[in-house]
C-alpha cells in the first residue's frame, strides 16, 4: 500500500494536473494516484503517513467549493467535515495555484487556509518554499519570509512550474523517503 496520499481541491482542473504531473516524478509505487478532495473522506486521508495537498486560490482569497461559487464541494467543505479530527503523526506538504498579477494582494491565499488547519490539527508541515522570484502585494501564505508550501503561478509563469516543481519535490523527497525519477 502507498505511504504518500495527494490530495487537491480544483475549480478549473488546473491543480489535478498539478498533482498528477507530482505522481508521474516519482518512480516507485509508494505514492498514491491523486484524488480530489470532494471525493474524499477523513478517513482516507488518515490512512497516509505523508500527505501532499493542493488548492486553487479563487475570488477574494478563497478555496474552492460552495461558498467560493464553484459547482461541486472541495476544500472548503472537507475542512468543516475534519473539524476536531487529529492529523499529529502526519507530515504534510503543501502547494497552491494563484494569480499574483491579477490576484497579488492575496496571492495563494487558499493555501494558507488548509495550512492553518492542518497546523492547528497537529500535523508536520514540511516543503516551505522562497518568495524569491514572484512579484505580489501581500499572501497569508507567507510565514517567516517564505511561502508555506509550493507556490505556482500558471496564468503569468507558466515557464517556472516545472523547475520549480522539480525543486520543491526534490526538497520533499528525502522527508518523504521518495527517490525522484531521473
Amino acid at each position: 500500500m502507498a505511504r504518500i496520499g495527494i490530495f487537491f481541491g480544483t475549480n478549473s482542473g488546473s491543480t489535478r494536473k498539478i498533482a498528477k504531473q507530482i505522481k508521474k516524478r516519482f518512480d516507485d509505487d509508494t505514492m498514491a494516484d491523486p484524488v480530489n478532495i470532494n471525493k474524499a473522506s477523513v478517513d482516507d486521508l488518515l490512512k497516509y503517513d505523508y500527505l501532499i495537498l493542493g488548492t486553487p486560490t479563487l475570488g477574494d482569497g478563497l478555496l474552492p467549493g460552495i461558498e467560493a461559487e464553484c459547482d461541486e464541494e472541495s476544500w472548503a467543505e472537507a475542512l468543516e467535515k475534519f473539524q476536531g479530527t487529529s492529523f499529529a503523526g502526519k507530515t504534510v506538504a503543501f502547494f497552491g495555484l494563484g494569480d499574483q498579477e491579477t490576484y497579488g494582494h492575496e496571492f495563494v491565499d487558499g493555501l494558507a487556509l488548509i495550512y492553518e488547519f492542518f497546523v492547528d490539527a497537529g500535523a508536520t508541515i514540511v516543503g516551505q518554499w522562497s518568495t524569491e522570484g514572484y512579484s505580489f502585494s501581500a499572501s497569508q501564505a507567507v510565514v517567516d519570509g517564505k511561502f508555506v508550501g509550493l507556490a505556482l503561478d500558471n496564468d503569468t509563469q507558466p515557464d517556472q512550474t516545472a523547475e520549480r516543481l522539480d525543486a520543491w519535490l526534490a526538497q520533499i523527497a528525502p522527508v518523504f523517503g521518495l527517490t525522484v525519477a531521473a
